[in-house]
């Protein structure tokens, strides 16, 4: 939004702006925030940081806790829900050696250093990633999970649960399970809640390609937005999950990025689409090849397909990411590519067909990542693909223009899977993560520490006993 200090302090002036917000991503993708009143916002902040302790934000240990974020005034947005009038930027994290550095494993930073390393590469000038952002719009969530008593209670005014409810003013307007695609109103009850949301997210500069109910019957929908540099992406991908959450505490609902909410229902993913350009020139047509795809783009999809074990601790990093991941629900679970194929890893949309437009489809990472790290983790691949002639036919990859859950037993056994919970991605990443080292755009330490995070994760949802055992085993 701003070039330097005086365009902000003359903006701020103008329209009496009152308190500046500051966002600092953690390490597992949630924001933190800090506010000044605007007549404290000086130059200095911009040079020196304002302190805070990394520890808490998942960076550093206790002892050796101190950092500074810098505010990245080209972030500045006005917060769209504030009480008063209120600037937000987003912050660069610093570490404090014998001067102020970039912190290796800020987020932002690791995004930056892989876009960097696109280009030095010489492979692309700019990779632009459009995400599908899936979600359930819901009316209650509540959860008690204490020694004696385990529940969790979901409700969705669309819910087919709710068909047989006499204590309300049942029209009769609600969803069968895996019902709701693209079903018009009333049965989409939040129709509107997403046009006045999707506006809000235009205004805050993240264009929207569009918004639909999806399958899932309880309220799940998706919001597409345009294709936009990395670096730009991952700052629109935070700033509309605090949108669209913000908006809908405004609007007395209730959203979540929880890939696997209910039972029996359909899942939410967070599928990225991927396109590469120089000098203006797309790089993954080819009028000749497969579907109309690049030699480039071959050895891109290669990359990530090979590597999709070792992506999964930064795509998926959530115990519930695996319940997604499952047979049946249109989510992957097969490592292969192909055409307009949704049980595929990487499905290349049939209906993209310029040279513009040419791209394809991850389809197995979900929003319970830290967008920078998943979008960084898979341009690596996308990088090491290219850069090594990693040709996905050759590997066994496919192309596979069939529906894989129907394969036979034995034809399935010969493509390989993704893994299955967060201990397989976990001792994946750990025996494949070199790509990701590249001229430092991960560091073994970030690496070692997301490995860490989500045994933990693992092992602590292993040791809890859950309701359906008890009726598997109570009285055996």
């Amino acid at each position: 939004m701003f070039n330097n200090y005086l365009e902000v302090k003359k903006y701020i002036e103008e329209k009496n702006i009152r308190i500046i917000d500051f966002k600092i991503v953690d390490m597992s993708g949630r924001w933190h925030h800090l506010s000044i009143p605007s007549v404290r916002f000086n130059e200095e902040i911009l040079k020196e940081g304002i302190g805070f302790d990394a520890s808490s934000y998942g960076f550093l240990t206790v002892e050796k806790s101190d950092m500074v974020f810098i505010p990245d005034i080209t972030t500045a947005f006005v917060e769209p829900f504030a009480k008063v009038a209120t600037l937000t930027m987003i912050g660069n994290i610093y570490a404090l050696k014998d001067k102020r550095e970039r912190f290796e494993d800020d987020p932002r930073y690791i995004v930056e250093k892989a876009k960097k390393l696109l280009i030095d590469k010489d492979i692309a000038d700019t990779a632009l990633l459009g995400p599908e952002f899936e979600f359930y719009v819901l009316d209650h969530i509540s959860v008690i999970n204490e020694v004696n008593h385990m529940e969790v209670y979901i409700d969705s005014k669309q819910g087919e649960w709710n068909s047989g409810n006499k204590d309300i003013n049942n029209k009769g307007y609600n969803v069968r399970n895996c019902n709701a695609y693209h079903l018009d109103k009333p049965f989409d009850s939040s129709s509107d809640f997403r046009d006045l949301v999707s506006l809000c997210l235009e205004e805050n500069n993240i264009p929207v390609k569009y918004h639909h109910s999806e399958n899932g019957g309880p309220g799940q929908v998706e919001i597409e937005v345009c294709l936009g540099d990395i670096s730009v992406m991952a700052d629109r991908t935070m700033k509309l999950k605090y949108i669209l959450r913000k908006y809908a505490d405004e609007h007395n609902k209730t959203i979540t990025f929880m890939p696997k909410p209910f039972t029996g229902e359909c899942g939410s993913g967070f599928h990225i689409h991927i396109q590469l350009f120089d000098k203006g020139k797309p790089l993954f047509y080819d009028e000749n090849g497969y579907s109309k795809l690049s030699q480039t783009a071959l050895y891109a999809i290669g990359g990530i397909l090979k590597h999709s074990p070792a992506l999964m601790p930064f795509t998926n990093p959530s115990t519930n990411s695996y319940k997604r991941l499952i047979p049946g629900y249109e989510a992957p679970v097969s490592i292969c590519f192909a055409t307009a194929n949704r049980s595929a890893v990487i499905r290349i949309p049939g209906y993209a067909t310029s040279p513009e437009q040419k791209r394809f489809e991850v389809r197995f990472p979900d929003a319970t990542c830290n967008p920078y790290l998943a979008y960084s983790a898979v341009m690596m691949a996308v990088i090491d693909g290219i850069d090594n002639k990693i040709d996905p036919v050759d590997l066994g990859f496919g192309p596979f223009d069939i529906n894989l859950y129907n394969l036979p037993d034995d034809k399935k056994a010969q493509i390989k899977g993704l893994p299955t919970n967060l201990l397989d991605a976990a001792d994946a990443l750990q025996k494949d993560y070199e790509f990701l080292l590249k001229d430092g755009v991960f560091t073994e330490n970030i690496i070692q520490n997301q490995i860490c995070k989500i045994k933990k994760d693992h092992y602590k949802i292993a040791e809890l006993p859950h309701p359906e055992e008890f009726k598997m085993y109570y009285n055996l």
